[in-house]
């Protein structure tokens, strides 16, 4: 045990020993405490380890020692020898220092003088210095440093009033007396110059000064218009609280984030784009002096001179948007210098003269907007040209110049806007009626039907039970012409936005120049259309059938803008949409068409008849010509069936009645000068077969035999020749209950005057004259009587 403790007690001292040798002495206090503080006696032991620890280190220094010896020798030797070269080395620079001080001493002289004389050279700058700040002078560094007129002018009269006179008697004191009126004028020059340099430079920068100006207005109003849309989508949420702003959700930061972005980027003031202190300087100097009024003045003529150049504007400047920009720039720049020089200035410019500028720079620049205005034919430059105005408009209004005058310019703009928008689309609705093939839409699929009613109001429970493919009754301009006009709606929204006005007046806007664009640019397209040589009865047909689509989906258009502009159409003076009429219009056209075709393919067909008016019978059938007219007549009305109904007996029944017009005329032409008995009979067979065609109802509607009535006139005239009822004819003539009642003596006299023998090949006289006479006297007596009719009814007309 106690040889453990021997142990430890020794370890123990040889780590206090390492710390003494190892520690600064300044600590060994502690380390040397820690020995008494332990077992008792055992600093005997310390101080034991510590003898032996000396003896140790003395035998190794004494090693060293004796390693080194012969080294300290040699080195005590070597300096013994230096010592003899180093005092000669002292005596040499003692001697060399002596010679410099002689030698320096006349140097130190001049240096001393030359201290003194720039010490006077100086106090001299010095005091010419001070001087001048007294008394301006005429040197180029007082004219680039020209604040310095302000204190030249305030010394100067302290000079004139203080401390001049107080010195008189000096000679410098007169001259400097004299000079200063001199002095006093030519600091008015330079300011004067300066104020010429300045109106000079804003003349060319304020187009700078201007659209740096619209450029904030319309950034002000975008995120009007962004925290407007903000506001509308959280109404619980206001806009300001009663400590100030809330904060509110934009582009999904809040406006204090969206601040903090925008600081970093500075908003450039009139006051970083211009340097006024010309103004400033030369305003106050003219009021020192006196002569405020004459500086006020110049500064309004010349501004107004400068106004007069800025409203002037380019010959060229309709044909970019540029040209405007640019003016609109300049007189932006001008005002917003102007209101500057309002408002920082005390009566250097008044609010009567800026309104006096302003109301005439307003008269001529709606004079110019008007004049080159009328030149744009693109709807877009138009746009661009009146959201330019809009933002103009803006940022005067920022200044508090009014401009109600330029809003009420902009409605002249937008029928500007509306007639180019018109022009356009006469020409979108022209290719789209010349590429459209006027045939039913056919529809193969689900997917098909679908992506043309998402284009068209198209609703039909009968089509739609239909199964596929199939067909629906418009043709491919009519999801065109729709969603066209759905595309003209919505430009002509882009002009009503940033107008100041209610959502009443945009939807009334917006109807007005709809009805424009269905009244005249659609019904014109319409109209144009309908009398192309190259559109058929097919096409005709196509096109009322589409043109009653588009008269249903009116309605549909009346809708679209009531949701655009959230305005209710049972309104007060809410004004509706003439769609109607139009289309009405233009169907009415293409069925007067219609006839109009009709007719013209009748006379085709009937130029092709070839009768041979002196045959002896008939050939006992009708008329090639006569048979493919029926049956062209057939399959036209055929097509007809998707017609409304009335369109189709109409034009049946004017076919008819044209038909049995062309036919009477045929039998009645003035160059047709003899007619046979058998030419008749074959002309009767002909109008049989007429009858047959409207008996057989052609076109489905008609009641009774109304279609016959058409031939009726025909039908009494040949069945009086044919049977040769003269008697009854002559006795009944005049009587409602009359076979031949639609027969008129003239009509009667001149086929008779016909079929007189006016020469021996008539045949049907010449039997006459064989057989009975009296049958020729007959036949006389009948001409007279039919002739006497005629005078009858010519002299009772």
């Amino acid at each position: 045990m106690a040889e453990s403790e021997s142990l430890e007690t020794i370890t123990e001292h040889e780590r206090i020993l390492q710390e003494i040798e190892s520690t600064d002495t300044a600590c060994v206090g502690p380390t040397l405490r820690s020995v008494y503080d332990d077992q008792p006696n055992a600093h005997k032991r310390f101080m034991e380890k510590l003898d032996a620890r000396i003896r140790n280190h003395d035998r190794e220094i004494e090693k060293m020692c004796n390693f080194h010896h012969q080294g300290f020798v040699d080195a005590i030797t070597e300096l013994l020898k230096v010592r003899a070269d180093a005092e000669k080395l002292m005596g040499q620079v003692s001697d060399t220092n002596r010679r410099l001080q002689d030698a320096g001493r006349e140097v130190t002289a001049q240096t001393e003088e030359v201290i003194r004389c720039r010490i006077q050279q100086r106090n001299m700058a010095t005091t010419v210095e001070k001087l001048q700040l007294c008394i301006p002078g005429e040197t180029p560094h007082l004219r680039k440093n020209l604040t310095i007129y302000y204190s030249a002018l305030k010394t100067m009269e302290q000079l004139q009033n203080i401390y001049i006179p107080r010195v008189s008697q000096y000679r410098f004191c007169q001259i400097m007396a004299e000079t200063l009126p001199k002095l006093r004028e030519e600091i008015k020059e330079i300011s004067m110059s300066d104020l010429k340099d300045f109106l000079e430079s804003i003349r060319k920068h304020s187009d700078k000064i201007g659209e740096t100006a619209m450029r904030q207005a319309q950034q002000h109003r975008t995120f009007n218009s962004a925290v407007q849309k903000q506001v509308t989508l959280s109404c619980a949420k206001p806009l300001y609280g009663l400590n100030g702003r809330t904060p509110l959700q934009h582009n999904g930061l809040s406006t204090e984030a969206a601040d903090e972005e925008e600081m970093d980027e500075k908003v450039l003031t009139v006051q970083d784009l211009v340097d006024f202190s010309p103004v400033y300087r030369c305003l106050h100097i003219y009021t020192v002096l006196g002569d405020r009024e004459t500086f006020e003045n110049y500064y309004r003529k010349q501004r107004k001179k400068q106004a007069r150049l800025v409203l002037q504007p380019q010959s060229n400047m309709h044909e970019t948007m540029e040209g405007y920009r640019k003016y609109f720039n300049q007189i932006v720049g001008f005002f917003v210098v102007e209101d500057h020089i309002l408002h920082a200035t005390q009566g250097l410019v008044t609010r009567a003269f800026t309104d006096e500028l302003w109301n005439m720079a307003l008269s001529k620049i709606i004079a110019v907007l008007r004049t080159h205005s009328s030149y744009c034919n693109d709807p877009d430059l138009v746009l661009e040209l009146k959201n330019l105005i809009v933002i103009f408009a803006d940022t005067l209004q920022g200044y508090g110049f009014p401009v109600n005058r330029l809003f009420d310019l902009l409605f002249e703009v937008r029928d500007q806007y509306n007639e180019t928008l018109l022009k356009k689309w006469a020409l979108v609705f022209r290719d789209i009626f010349e590429q459209d093939n006027y045939s039913p839409i056919p529809v193969e699929n689900e997917e098909e039907y679908k992506a043309v009613i998402s284009r068209f109001p198209f609703h039909d429970a009968e089509i739609e039970k239909q199964q596929f493919p199939k067909k629906l009754p418009m043709s491919q301009s009519v999801p065109q012409i729709y969603s066209q006009v759905k595309e003209f709606i919505y430009a002509s929204l882009k002009f009503s936005e940033s107008l100041h006005r209610s959502s009443t007046e945009i939807d009334d806007m917006l109807r007005k120049s709809t009805n424009l664009l269905l009244t005249r640019t659609l019904s014109s397209c319409l109209q144009n259309l309908i009398k192309k040589p190259h559109i058929g009865l097919t096409e005709l047909v196509q096109i009322i059938i589409n043109t009653t689509h588009l008269e249903h989906a009116c309605k549909y258009l009346e809708d679209f803008i009531t949701n655009i502009t959230n305005v209710s159409p049972e309104t007060v003076h809410t004004t509706r949409l003439y769609g109607l009429s139009t289309f009405k219009d233009a169907r009415h056209a293409a069925e007067g068409e219609i006839y109009t075709k009709l007719n013209q393919k009748i006379d085709e067909f009937i130029q092709l008849a070839d009768y041979e008016w002196g045959m002896a019978e008939s050939d006992g059938r009708a008329s090639g010509y006569l048979i493919d007219l029926i049956n062209f007549l057939r399959s036209t009305f055929q097509v007809f069936t998707h017609l409304p109904g009335k369109v189709a007996q109409t034009a049946c029944m004017s076919a008819c009645k044209h038909l049995a017009t062309s036919l009477m005329q045929m039998l009645l032409d003035t160059e047709l000068k003899q007619i046979s008995m058998g030419a008749i009979q074959q002309f009767n067979l002909d109008v049989i077969q007429c009858e047959l065609f409207a008996s057989s109802e052609p076109v489905p509607g008609f009641q009774g035999d109304t279609l016959q009535l058409a031939f009726i006139d025909l039908r009494q005239l040949l069945d009086l020749f044919m049977v040769w009822d003269w008697s009854t004819y002559l006795a009944d003539y005049g009587q409602p209950t009359s076979k031949y009642l639609r027969v008129n003596p003239s009509t009667a006299l001149a086929l008779l005057e016909k079929m007189k023998d006016t020469s021996k090949k008539n045949i049907i006289f010449s039997q006459f004259r064989k057989n009975d006479r009296d049958k020729q006297k007959l036949i006389e007596t009948v001409v007279k009587q039919l002739r006497s009719l005629v005078n009858g009814m010519s002299q009772h007309s």
